[in-house]
């Protein structure tokens, strides 16, 4: 959990001042208590954010995802529905990646693999178009 916040914390220290929504999955880490901390705390907010699994903001998932989803925040979070991977069109990105990149390649050095994926986006971007989804409602047979 520390590294997704980690993470955000690197990017929203590019523009400190700048309004962010990301858009995240319903992955508990996606909610943690340790978001709702830094959350509060780079929008100055200065509030009673309770205590995990007992009152407040923090009592659980959904109360913290409200917080975190907050429009009046200037770092917020949106939400995919439950189950709906083909709505996260990075999923579909990340998986061209590996398929026509990663699964193909070793690397020495994360440079070289930063260099890799970089020449790969110049070169697929000659070529790319949206993504078209087609699933019919037909459920996969198990």
């Amino acid at each position: 959990m520390a590294n997704f916040c980690d993470a955000l914390r690197d990017l929203v220290n590019t523009d400190p001042t700048g309004k962010w929504v990301f858009v995240c999955d319903g992955l508990n880490t996606h909610k943690s208590e340790s978001l709702v901390k830094y959350v509060a705390e780079a929008c100055c907010l200065d509030i009673d954010l309770g205590v995990k699994g007992k009152r407040g903001i923090l009592e659980n998932q959904k109360t913290r995802r409200e917080f975190l989803h907050d429009p009046s925040h200037r770092i917020r979070f949106v939400y995919t529905p439950k189950h709906c991977s083909w709505m996260n069109q990075i999923e579909i990105w990340f998986s061209i990646i590996n398929q026509k990149l990663l699964k193909r390649m070793g690397y020495q050095s994360v440079e070289e693999l930063e260099g890799s994926i970089r020449r790969f986006i110049e070169q697929y971007n000659l070529t790319a178009h949206p993504f078209k989804w087609t699933y019919a409602g037909i459920p996969l047979a198990a």
